[in-house]
């Protein structure tokens, strides 16, 4: 008996290799410049700009040494790891209640409060740039990382209600009938049913909100000061410009050190991300 073979049509397979041509293309954008950083943090000067994409000739950590030295980045990693992970957990500790009585509520009152959050969308940084140093100055809290620990959060809550709510809005009633008629309060509520279906939302709240606080530079700059002790991480690399020159190879090895964090944690969140991703597509 013959076996049938099926061929896709010729659109069909005009569109496969194109979005797989473009696929490739866009990961070439992505790996290129990621390329360029790595091997860049193992030359000189004269070594970039000769020949930019070539392998170094030695394989010297001189670079990262100088870079570390110079702009003292281990503390200001530990300072960035420090006021990151604290913003991250107040975000968290804000948004999983407000989200939750959010997506119970079924009154008008609840929409309006879910609309005000929203607004949040419309103010500009940079606009709130001035009343937030008049507040940090009135609360004595001027040159500290407490308050840009209390302001990053405040900065991200309302992305993160939106996600939240709308991942717990598509939650059954029902389970949390069943928990109730248990006995269950609603801090268990949330905690025992809410909180394990919501892992894919949290995750991706947890990537985006990461790489907006890891990446901060203005309001760190402004709030927390050039102060060696306090400043995070995207602060100090500019230090390592000085007025002879720029070592670019010193200023590459620098930036890898702000780069590898943000590829670790989506590389630990990025399965949560895509079902996050591929769940809201599919309820959609």
């Amino acid at each position: 008996m013959a076996r049938r073979t099926t061929t896709l049509p010729m659109r069909d397979r005009i569109g496969s290799i194109t979005s797989g041509t473009l696929a490739w293309i866009y990961a070439a954008l992505l790996i290129v410049p990621f390329y360029y950083f790595i091997v860049s943090s193992f030359k000189d000067n004269e070594q970039i700009f000769e020949s930019p994409l070539s392998l170094p000739t030695t394989w010297d950590l001189s670079n990262f040494v100088t870079a570390i030295d110079q702009a003292d980045l281990w503390l200001a990693i530990a300072n960035s790891v420090l006021t990151t992970l604290a913003a991250l957990v107040l975000t968290l500790v804000l948004a999983l209640p407000a989200s939750f009585a959010l997506a119970r509520a079924r009154g008008r009152a609840g929409k309006v409060v879910e609309g005000v959050f929203a607004l949040g969308f419309l103010i500009p940084s940079f606009a709130a740039l001035f009343p937030t140093f008049l507040l940090a100055a009135a609360l004595g809290l001027f040159h500290t990382r407490t308050f840009v620990v209390f302001l990053l959060p405040a900065t991200a809550l309302p992305l993160s209600i939106v996600i939240l709510t709308s991942f717990m809005r598509t939650i059954p009633r029902e389970l949390e009938e069943a928990a109730s008629m248990d006995g269950a309060t609603s801090l268990q509520v949330l905690r025992q049913v809410y909180l394990p279906i919501c892992i894919p939302g949290i995750a991706t709240v947890l990537l985006l909100n990461f790489l907006s606080f890891w990446n901060a530079y203005l309001y760190p700059l402004i709030l927390i000061g050039p102060d060696t002790a306090q400043r995070t991480i995207q602060v100090a690399l500019p230090t390592l410009k000085v007025d002879a020159g720029t070592d670019y190879g010193v200023l590459m090895a620098g930036t890898l050190f702000t780069l590898l964090p943000v590829y670790l944690v989506y590389t630990v969140l990025q399965r949560q991300m895509q079902r996050a991703l591929l769940s809201g597509a599919v309820k959609g």
